[in-house]
């Protein structure tokens, strides 16, 4: 194995009784990464972290933790520790002694463990709450102590299950942001579970999707978002336009679409496609302009059906011949002259635009998008 991975998954699948929970999951995660494991309830993250801690056992396939096969080793014998959304704080034990409990079961002085103790309570910001109990902490703060009581130890890597899910919004955000900090100045191998798709494009060196218990792609932040490999990671990771369209030429470059009843270009297909082949067409809701000042590639008319203010943007719906497009247009840049009833052009580069077969469109997630983002707004 390379020595620069910290963790290498071969071929590892998850059985219980009749259902598969983790299919056939491969990867390499390098030392020092940031590697998140996102999708839905259900979909086989939780248990691929509980396999690489050694609370679970694959099925098939070999776990490797710095090139040592550990499918076999114990969990407590297993260079890693792991961090849950509920801390497991030991509600009598101050701080301080919270932290030691891991050097004091290795047989560690207090003595000797006093420097590491004050290293990892500085990395998290958390030096003067020593002698403090973990009722009298905030949930952040617990959160930080949680992690230094995982980080004292210097585990080659740590593995967090939706940790930042017990916290209110603001923190949470606040909380990434630390927590990438931290791994920044640590240099420890971090395995991230979330549902939180936001929380994984803010953090994450790299990211596995998955659904199913089958892992969709795993690609950088970016990959991910521009390069989606599937129709459900294109739906599940950002906001997405969805457009059934036939293919009606295909040329180097780029893919001819009909779409109600208009021929538009796509840039970017998933496979090679076909004329008169039935396709899923993707597009950013960013990516799509309202009234495009400058030339664009495709533009399709429609009517304003809804226009939702959300702060630092507005989302433009445009009601086409029998289906929605929706923009998401900077506040800043918005014509506040435009209404629902409004006709106006929506536009896009074929660039932007990537197609699927449609078949895939039984794994695409629909989120509800009536007004739940922001207030309706309406021109006086």
């Amino acid at each position: 194995m390379n020595g620069e991975h910290a963790i290498r998954l071969d071929h590892v699948r998850k059985e219980f009784a009749e259902t598969v929970a983790v299919q056939d999951f491969s990867v390499d995660i390098a030392k020092g990464e940031f590697f998140s494991l996102l999708g839905p309830s259900g979909c086989g993250k939780t248990t691929t972290l509980r396999m690489i801690a050694g609370l679970e056992k694959p099925s098939t396939g070999n776990i490797f933790l710095e090139g040592e096969l550990v499918n076999d080793v114990p969990p407590y014998k297993r260079h890693v520790n792991t961090v849950f959304q509920d801390y497991a704080l030991f509600p009598h034990m101050t701080v301080k002694k919270n932290i030691y409990f891991p050097l004091k079961m290795r047989k560690i002085s207090r003595a000797e463990a006093e420097p590491r103790i004050q290293k990892v309570l500085s990395l998290v910001n958390m030096v003067g709450y020593e002698h403090r109990l973990p009722q009298q902490l905030s949930g952040g703060q617990r959160q930080r102590i949680a992690l230094a009581r995982s980080l004292v130890n210097e585990p080659a890597a740590l593995l967090l299950d939706e940790p930042l899910g017990a916290l209110d919004f603001k923190l949470r955000v606040a909380m990434q942001k630390v927590l990438k900090d931290i791994q920044r100045n640590v240099g420890i191998t971090f395995v991230y579970v979330t549902h939180d798709q936001s929380e994984a494009m803010t953090m994450s060196d790299r990211i596995a999707v998955m659904k199913d218990g089958f892992v969709h792609q795993i690609g950088t932040p970016d990959e991910v978002y521009n390069k989606p490999e599937t129709a459900f990671v294109a739906s599940f990771i950002g906001d997405m336009n969805f457009l059934h369209g036939t293919v009606e030429a295909v040329q180097e470059g780029c893919t001819e679409v009909t779409v109600e009843g208009q021929r538009v270009g796509c840039g970017l297909a998933s496979r090679a496609m076909e004329r008169g082949e039935k396709v899923i067409m993707c597009l950013r809701t960013e990516r799509v302009e309202i009234n495009p000042s400058h030339p664009v590639d495709n533009i399709i008319s429609g009517i304003i059906q809804r226009i939702i203010y959300r702060g630092t943007d507005y989302e433009v719906t445009v009601q086409l011949k029998d289906c929605e497009i929706r923009a998401l247009v900077s506040s800043v840049s918005w014509d506040k002259t435009l209404k629902p009833g409004d006709r106006v052009k929506a536009g896009w580069d074929s660039g932007y635009v990537k197609i699927f077969p449609a078949c895939e469109e039984k794994d695409i997630i629909r989120y509800q998008d009536d007004a739940k983002g922001g207030e309706a707004y309406e021109e006086e």
